[in-house]
């Protein structure tokens, strides 16, 4: 991500410089050139404020997805120890002899802990898993904001006002997808 940060920034300059020279060179006739340098500014910080809230959705995402993992393996120890137990007090019954009540009771606490650790995990992996749509919404608007910094350069450079109207579609498509992930 730094580095598509990196390239938009280096256009943005590029830009800036670019529309100050034709600024200059028309003798302030071209005033629609700092229109569009503005108007990159303000979609480089959208792209850096969505780029920043997608990266941290991957992380929140990563996080939950880790602790779910950890869920399901305590799910897994608490069914082989109820299953060991089972089966230890199954032999004692086959031997004629009575199983211990604390290891019946113990078995039956960790089935039932099992239901509960289910649910925490399966809650955990649905929390992850919204913070991995939350965080493709925020990429698209991400790539949105980088190609209308590119295309407002090359409307810069190639003095073509479309482009530039191009380019604050594509950003508008980006502020979309950026409210998109940020309100639902």
């Amino acid at each position: 991500m730094d580095e598509l940060e990196d390239f938009s920034e280096s256009i943005h300059e590029q830009s800036n410089e670019h529309a100050h020279h034709i600024l200059h060179e028309s003798g302030g006739k071209e005033k629609w050139v700092v229109w569009v340098a503005l108007s990159t500014a303000v979609v480089a910080v959208l792209a850096a404020i969505t780029g920043l809230l997608a990266g941290t959705h991957a992380d929140e995402s990563m996080l939950a997805q880790m602790q779910s993992s950890d869920k399901w393996a305590f799910y897994q120890a608490k069914g082989i120890k109820a299953d060991i137990l089972n089966s230890s007090n199954r032999m004692l019954i086959a031997l004629g002899k009575k199983p211990d009540t604390a290891d019946v009771a113990k078995a039956k606490k960790d089935k039932q802990d099992q239901l509960e650790i289910m649910a925490e995990a399966k809650s955990l992996k649905k929390e992850s898993d919204e913070h991995v749509a939350k965080h493709e919404i925020l990429a698209r608007g991400v790539t949105l904001f980088q190609i209308a910094i590119a295309i407002g350069a090359i409307s810069i450079i190639t003095k073509r006002k479309t482009l530039w109207l191009v380019s604050l579609g594509f950003a508008a498509i980006g502020v979309f997808f950026l409210l998109q992930g940020v309100l639902f």
